[in-house]
């Protein structure tokens, strides 16, 4: 029996990498015989450009960079070829920063333009950007500034863009659908993740609306509803209004990139998971583009989750079966603390179960 284990990351407790692991160990600890393919996966959050960069082989790079408050560190890029992956949670992210720090109304994102500037410095034409786990809400400002844009309150000016990036390709890769404005916008849905009191709330949104009317002034293009604009703060709509940036549902890419479908030839089963499976999942986050692309070969699929609906039934359309891995009501500190053990006691669960296949 072939099974390909392919999780995301359990947020705030495990890489994807590590969740895969676990999940062997588990399934080694059961009665099955099989061979298994561990290929976590990632769909544009935080910790998907390390894996792109391990899967394709690509050469890491570092480079002095700002973080979100403007102080220096040493970032990284990889690249192969001519591709660049940016990870955007290497200078921009909200693991940078202190709790007591967090503060969106003053976070740029000027690190991950330092980054996006070093991977043309080493011949980059395509830039391959993972958006997830940023700290900031400012619509791609800071990167904008720091590849040579001009931003004030009242005007744009492009004159000073480093020229490299008109004969350059750049892909954002989104986890959510998120539009920049609105209820559903970037401000109030991230902003308060981010360390945004209400009025911080109210705050930022007024700026992202000036920010959507200058550049609509200045392109033409309407950037204040187009899907997945809220990504990052906003940064995937700046980087689609002002650079041209496509904006891709992130799993699929990865999928596609990575070569998803020559790992699930011959497998029996596929593995996948993240922290919550819940109809947010459905809107197209790692575990369910895995689970697409395997119902795609008639492959069945297992879905583990640190917490799951008591309406399962959306889910069930994709999912052949669904675990919960935690065995009893437990405080979510301590849910993350255990979530490697639980993941594998609950593997080696699935692993016996699936023996009696056998």
């Amino acid at each position: 029996m072939k099974i390909v284990i392919a999780p995301n990351a359990f947020k705030n407790s495990l890489t994807a990498g590590a969740a895969a692991v676990a999940i062997l160990e588990g399934l080694e600890q059961s009665r099955l015989r099989f061979t298994a393919e561990c290929f976590p996966v990632g769909d544009g959050g935080d910790g998907t450009g390390e894996l792109l960069i391990k899967r394709l082989g690509a050469t890491l790079i570092a480079t002095p960079a700002l973080d979100p408050l403007g102080r220096p560190r040493n970032a990284f890029f990889g690249l192969a070829g001519d591709t660049a992956i940016v990870e955007m949670a290497s200078a921009s992210g909200i693991r940078l920063l202190k709790r007591e720090e967090l503060d969106p109304l003053q976070a740029l994102s000027t690190g991950t333009g330092d980054l996006m500037l070093a991977a043309l410095n080493h011949g980059a034409r395509h830039i391959i950007l993972g958006m997830g786990g940023s700290a900031t809400v400012d619509g791609g400002v800071g990167i904008l500034t720091a590849v040579g844009m001009h931003l004030s309150d009242n005007d744009i000016d492009a004159s000073g863009l480093d020229p490299r990036l008109s004969a350059t390709r750049i892909t954002v890769l989104c986890d959510v659908n998120n539009p920049l404005l609105g209820p559903r916008g970037a401000a109030p849905v991230f902003g308060p993740q981010k360390g945004a009191t209400p009025e911080a709330v109210r705050q930022l949104e007024g700026r992202l609306e000036n920010f959507a009317r200058l550049v609509h002034q200045t392109t033409g293009k309407d950037i204040t509803d187009i899907p997945k604009g809220g990504t990052a703060g906003g940064a995937a709509a700046g980087l689609y209004g002002l650079l041209n940036a496509e904006l891709v549902n992130g799993i699929d890419f990865f999928l596609q990139l990575t070569a998803f479908d020559k790992a699930l030839e011959d497998a029996d089963w596929v593995i996948t998971g993240e922290g919550s499976l819940d109809e947010q999942t459905l809107q197209g986050k790692a575990p369910y583009g895995v689970a697409v692309a395997a119902k795609k070969k008639g492959i069945p699929v297992i879905g583990l989750a640190g917490r799951l609906p008591p309406d399962t039934e959306r889910l069930d359309e994709y999912f052949d079966a669904l675990f919960p891995i935690n065995r009893r009501p437990v405080h979510p500190a301590k849910a993350l603390e255990y979530t490697a053990a639980n993941l594998a006691a609950t593997a080696k669960a699935v692993g016996n179960l699936l023996a009696g296949k056998q």
